[in-house]
């Protein structure tokens, strides 16, 4: 069968009308997201990313604290280990590291290690009294979305135990933990 220029022209605009009708069909039944849907996906996603966020802190700071009262108690057996072999004083930072007893990471006058920032009173032995020693651990940023603890903790020769306060520095008056 063969068309004439006319037949062909009607024939092919036929068949080209009726695949764009297919393909709008096609496209009509395809269901995507809309503009609202994706707005909604991404304010949940925010949500969860932001509540994420303040319990992963919550979590860092808890752990910080566990690390600060930690060392507290072993800064008490390391002391008394000192002060068994130097006659019995009490020692720095730095010769608790000499020593053997804390890592280099407690170097210095006031180290910071796991965002607490440690300090350290010794008194020196005289005739009428003993030696003696208060260290505290105190967080270095309290408060605050950033804040690295909010428990300050205390402890000294006197005590045998750790004393905490939340949210100002802790001393001896203070309840133990």
């Amino acid at each position: 069968m063969k068309l004439g220029p006319a037949e062909f022209v009607e024939h092919s605009v036929g068949v080209c009308t009726q695949k764009i009708m297919d393909l709008r069909n096609r496209f009509r039944d395809q269901r995507g997201f809309n503009l609202i849907e994706l707005m909604i996906v991404i304010a949940i996603i925010g949500l969860l990313i932001g509540v994420g966020s303040m319990a992963w802190g919550a979590m860092i700071r808890s752990g910080n604290e566990a690390a600060a009262a930690t060392i507290l108690d072993r800064m008490r057996t390391y002391q008394a280990q000192y002060a068994s072999r130097h006659k019995g004083r009490f020692g720095t930072f730095d010769e608790l590291i000499a020593a053997g007893s804390l890592d280099s990471q407690y170097a210095g006058e006031a180290p910071v290690v796991n965002g607490y920032v440690f300090t350290m009173e010794l008194v020196e032995p005289t005739s009428s009294a003993p030696a003696s020693y208060k260290v505290w651990a105190d967080p270095q940023v309290p408060t605050g979305i950033t804040a690295t603890g909010n428990r300050f903790f205390f402890t000294s020769s006197a005590i045998g135990t750790i004393k905490a306060r939340e949210g100002e520095k802790a001393s001896e008056n203070d309840p133990s933990i």
